[in-house]
């Protein structure tokens, strides 16, 4: 079974934090929620609170395919302060295991080094803080294994290239037609 690790802090955007995990989790994905905060419970972007299923001091990414990470204020600005996080990114790049971010997030990845002449995407205003090869503006870019998306409004099709990333076409346009989403309706 594919594995996702979703990020999370106070201040994370939760509909695009619970977009990924509720569209992974209906395509048989095993997606943990992990904070990056001192406590599991954190408090949304617009003040609903989350609890992830671990802290991110004690979870084992070794078995990880793909990290994701949301945006949303101020759930970006402590995903770019935390260290351990920025080093896990350029882990997995390393590795060439996939990677994904959405909104202001991208910056953490382009903090991490690794989207270097890669075409990504976010939320406008963010990008100089990408580090990219090409910003392209697009609602969700894909370059490989990193997928980048521009806000709340690319998740759904964010998500489900993502699917597609883990589990290939059959399982993304599945999901599509389950959800009703685009061309399927």
């Amino acid at each position: 079974m594919c594995k996702v690790s979703v990020f999370i802090a106070d201040g994370t955007e939760e509909v695009e934090c619970l977009t990924i995990v509720d569209l992974l989790r209906r395509a048989g994905v095993e997606v943990r929620l992990v904070s990056v905060m001192e406590t599991e419970k954190i408090v949304s972007s617009h003040k609903v609170t989350i609890e992830a299923d671990g802290k991110f001091d004690t979870e084992d990414f070794s078995d990880t395919d793909m990290l994701f990470i949301p945006g949303g204020m101020p759930g970006t600005k402590h995903m770019l302060e935390h260290d351990g996080l920025k080093a896990l990114v350029k882990k997995f790049a390393d590795e060439g295991k996939m990677l994904g971010a959405v909104c202001a997030a991208p910056s953490v990845l382009g903090q991490a080094g690794v989207l270097e002449g890669k075409k990504a995407t976010c939320f406008p205003g963010w990008e100089d803080k990408l580090n990219c090869g090409e910003y392209t503006g697009a609602l969700v870019e894909r370059d490989g294994l990193v997928i980048t998306g521009r806000g709340l409004g690319a998740c759904i099709d964010e998500g489900i290239e993502i699917i597609r990333m883990l589990k290939g076409d059959e399982a993304a346009s599945d999901i599509k037609s389950r959800i009703q989403h685009g061309d399927t309706i």
